[in-house]
């Protein structure tokens, strides 16, 4: 099993009490660099992977690929954990990292446990409050929405299908005992105040 944790945009203080139990209970971690190896210390030993800053695709798949041979066989006989700054479901090197997981070791499971992001890092950082609807890209043109407080996902997904939207899901009081994902046609007329709604072109 390979969990994608989150550690935070970088201060120790910010690493949340999940982040902490899972570091000391995994068998082995695995860190993307020096930072995130700071991090991770007061708790355990890491193992540093090489992932560089590059825009050179053929250079990153070889770094993909060598990262994900050394990941697997401690994947594979228990509890792996890859320790990676912010969250890792927010511009991370982790969904690739699983891609060729999956390709070249299709039996290893993995999920990812959240972090403080750098999205509401900064908004704490700049003082800043974010009360309306706000574009998050990396400059990229955004094919993505998710929106809170979702009261009727399928009218709501009904709507943004006539704007080109075709993947939905609908999560209701997410790590709550009773939450619930729902996905495309399995959309609920009435949904809970704490739903989120991810919708993709």
């Amino acid at each position: 099993m390979l969990i994608g944790l989150g550690l935070g945009p970088g201060n120790p203080d910010l690493l949340t009490l999940r982040a902490v139990r899972l570091l000391k209970g995994a068998d082995t971690v695995f860190v993307p660099g020096r930072i995130a190896q700071e991090l991770v210390a007061p708790y355990r030993e890491s193992i540093v992977l090489d992932f560089p800053m590059t825009d050179n695709e053929a250079r990153i798949r070889t770094c993909m690929e060598e990262n994900a041979e050394r990941i697997a066989p401690a994947a594979e006989r228990s509890l792996a954990v890859f320790g990676i700054l912010g969250d890792p479901n927010f511009f991370s090197t982790f969904s690739r990292l699983c891609a060729v997981i999956a390709e070249k070791h299709p039996g290893i499971q993995y999920s990812t446990e959240p972090g403080i992001s750098s999205i509401t890092a900064f908004a704490a950082a700049a003082g800043l409050s974010l009360n309306g609807g706000f574009i998050v890209s990396d400059g990229a043109e955004p094919d993505t929405r998710i929106l809170l407080k979702v009261r009727n996902p399928r009218a709501r997904a009904d709507q943004l299908r006539k704007e080109g939207y075709r993947e939905f899901v609908l999560v209701e009081r997410m790590y709550f005992e009773e939450m619930k994902i729902f996905r495309n046609d399995e959309l609920p007329e009435k949904s809970d105040y704490l739903s989120v709604m991810y919708a993709k072109r």
